[in-house]
């Protein structure tokens, strides 16, 4: 396949990073403060969970555009890509968790914390 398709993959890769990320910083600086207390709950629950069914999109897009990138640039053997790997684990089961316990705060920064070292990871393995 030409270089153009594997740019599109890659392009594809970093606007669901960005979304996730994104959409984390988001919530965290400006939606959750302004929506906290005064009866905005549902509100609030309304937002978390569009994002919820968006960052399910994008972590379909990263795995699939990953996997496909992994394979294109014979990267599975790499173990910065089996560190990402683990990372992006982990992140999962703690976002399954944080489902079903929503308000616990601490899944919430460690999801965000595991972001952006899985973002760390994806700029190693770039480089």
């Amino acid at each position: 396949m030409d270089s153009t398709f594997w740019h599109a993959v890659l392009y594809l890769h970093l606007v669901a990073m960005a979304f996730f990320l994104g959409g984390q910083l988001l919530l965290a600086m400006a939606v959750v403060p302004a929506l906290r207390g005064d009866g905005n709950r549902e509100q609030l629950r309304a937002v978390a969970r569009r994002f919820g069914w968006g960052s399910l999109v994008a972590l379909g897009v990263l795995a699939a555009t990953g996997a496909a990138m992994a394979s294109h640039l014979h990267l599975w053997s790499a173990g910065t890509l089996h560190v990402k790997l683990a990372l992006v684990g982990i992140t999962l089961v703690l976002v399954a968790a944080h489902l079903r316990y929503s308000r616990a705060h601490l899944l919430q920064t460690a999801i965000f914390l595991l972001t952006l070292a899985i973002v760390w990871e994806g700029v190693r393995l770039a480089s």
